[in-house]
This record gives C-alpha cells, sequence and structure tokens, in this order.
C-alpha cells in the first residue's frame, strides 16, 4: 500500500500541477496580466506546486527530514540529474550576462541554506528572511525585463468559470497527491529501515522534481536547451527562498544531522560545479552532463 500512495501521490501532484498551471494562466490572460508576470510567477510557483505542498505537508505531519530533505534533494536532481540529462541530449548555450545576474541570486540562495542548515532549527524569522529573499529575486527580475520570462501569454478562449475550475482541481490534486506521497514516503522508510530524510532526499525529491525534469527534457529536444538551465536556476532558488521559507514560517523544521553533515555540502559543491561549467566555454556539453549524471548515480550510491 505504501508503493501504491507513492505511485498514486506522484500522479496527483503530476497531474494536479499541470491543471494549476493551466488554469493560472488561462484565468491570468483571460484578465490581462501580462505575460512576464504569468511566466515568473504563476508558472514559477506551479511548477513548485508539488515541492511546497509536500514540504508543507511533511512539516505539518512532524516528518521534517521530508519536508527539509525534499528541498535539498530536489536542488541536488536539478543540478546532476536534470542538467546532466539535458546536456546529454543537447548542449546548452549559456548567457554570460544572465548567468552573471542569476549566478549571485542561487548563490545567495544556496549559502543561505547551507548556513540554515548549521542552526537546529530553521524557525519561523529565518523562513521570513529567506521571502524576504525571493520577493527581492522577483522584484529585481520583473525590472530587469528578462527575456527569458517574458513569452507571450497563450491564447485560450476559456471562459472564467472553467478557467477556475481547472485552477481548482489543480489544487486539490495537488494537495491530495502531497499527502499521498507524505504517508507512503513514510511508510517505505519504516520499511526499509531508512531515515525520512534519505527518503526525502531520494524519493520524495526526484518525484516532485518530474515538472522539472519533463520541461527541462522537452526543451533540449526541441533544441532549446538553454531553457533547461534558467529553468532549473529558476527552481533552485524558488526551492531554498520560497519553499523552505514558506514551510518554516508555517512550521519551524529541525534539522536532520545527516542533512547537516553531508547532504547540504553535496547541494553548495553541486551549484559550485553548475557554475563553472556553465561558466567555461559558454556551454554545457555533453562532457559536462555525462560528469554530473555520473556524480548523481554516486550520490545515490552513497545513501543507500
Amino acid at each position: 500500500m505504501d508503493w501504491l500512495f507513492v505511485a498514486l501521490g506522484l500522479g496527483a501532484l503530476l497531474g494536479g500541477g499541470e491543471l494549476l498551471v493551466s488554469g493560472a494562466v488561462a484565468l491570468a490572460t483571460r484578465f490581462r496580466v501580462p505575460p512576464m508576470v504569468i511566466g515568473l510567477t504563476l508558472v514559477g510557483f506551479g511548477t513548485s506546486a508539488p515541492e511546497l505542498f509536500t514540504s508543507i505537508n511533511a512539516a505539518l505531519t512532524d516528518r521534517p527530514g521530508i519536508a527539509l530533505g525534499n528541498v535539498v534533494g530536489s536542488n541536488i536532481a536539478n543540478i546532476l540529474l536534470i542538467v546532466g540529462i539535458a546536456a546529454l541530449i543537447a548542449p546548452i548555450a549559456v548567457n554570460p550576462a544572465r548567468l552573471r545576474r542569476d549566478a549571485i541570486w542561487l548563490g545567495a540562495a544556496t549559502l543561505a541554506g547551507v548556513g540554515l542548515t548549521l542552526l537546529p532549527e530553521v524557525g519561523r524569522f529565518a523562513g521570513l528572511a529567506l521571502v524576504v529573499l525571493l520577493a527581492a529575486f522577483l522584484a529585481v527580475t520583473l525590472r530587469s525585463g528578462d527575456t527569458a520570462l517574458n513569452e507571450p501569454a497563450p491564447e485560450t478562449h476559456a471562459g472564467a468559470l472553467p478557467s477556475a475550475l481547472r485552477f481548482g482541481s489543480g489544487l486539490a490534486l495537488t494537495l491530495l497527491g502531497a499527502i499521498l506521497l507524505v504517508d507512503g514516503a513514510t511508510g517505505v522508510a519504516r520499511d526499509f529501515g531508512v531515515s525520512e530524510a534519505v527518503i526525502g532526499l531520494t524519493l520524495v525529491a526526484v518525484g516532485t522534481s518530474l515538472p522539472e525534469l519533463v520541461t527541462s527534457v522537452l526543451a533540449a529536444r526541441r533544441g532549446h536547451s538553454d531553457v533547461a538551465l534558467g529553468n532549473v536556476i529558476g527552481s533552485n532558488i524558488f526551492n531554498i527562498a520560497g519553499i523552505l521559507g514558506i514551510t518554516a514560517l508555517i512550521s519551524p523544521l529541525p534539522v536532520d544531522p545527516q542533512i547537516a553533515r553531508f547532504d547540504i555540502w553535496v547541494m553548495l559543491a553541486a551549484t559550485v560545479l553548475l557554475v563553472v561549467f556553465a561558466s567555461t566555454g559558454r556551454r554545457i556539453g555533453r562532457r559536462e552532463g555525462a560528469a554530473l549524471f555520473v556524480l548523481y548515480g554516486a550520490y545515490l550510491w552513497m545513501l543507500s
């Protein structure tokens, strides 16, 4: 039953996230919200909704290992697994000017995450500071007029009520998926005798990162591999500043010693490696992608 809950939870998260994003975009477009705002806020938050609801549910049900492990594990998977696969499909072109700006925000969020995990608990004050960091990132990005986020809004002829129903259904499915995934993952951890933190870092993290994985792979196959890099950088900033921040505001998170000893440093090293790869040669080639993918396999092996 635990594995069934995990499978159903992942399915509900994926389906719910898709409905949530499409419904939100349709509503925003109908009410003439600027496309850039849609891309940065509604779609950005929508694709991170699985991580957000999963972490909040885990924290509220006294499973902080899954909540924090989900954030750290998702960031590791985003860099080593998702960028690795995308680069293997097609080399990722890098915009140096945008990389310099985004690397600063990614570095600030990552260092904040590392610093907070060295404390016994990520409390509400820390959560508030992270949310302020996210708000600053959103404000600067909106002001910069980033063309990567200023894609044309999709044409929609759906009425307000159908769009609202789609959004509401997506929200309900995402919430249900988070509950099923956390309950199932906790049971799996208990059956295999591993900690909830390890399950959060692996099974839950990869599962909630599936929207980013699908988006990045499709973009790479269509010759837009640079989208994969922006998707991952944005998602990692959202994960720490938004998801960890909002979760800690709702319920303070005790830090699992394993995450503080090992996994948070893997996240930091992966982030540094990503920036180094992106800064040299103005692209992340297949060789670098293979290295990232192999490193993710080594990380999973060390956790087993």
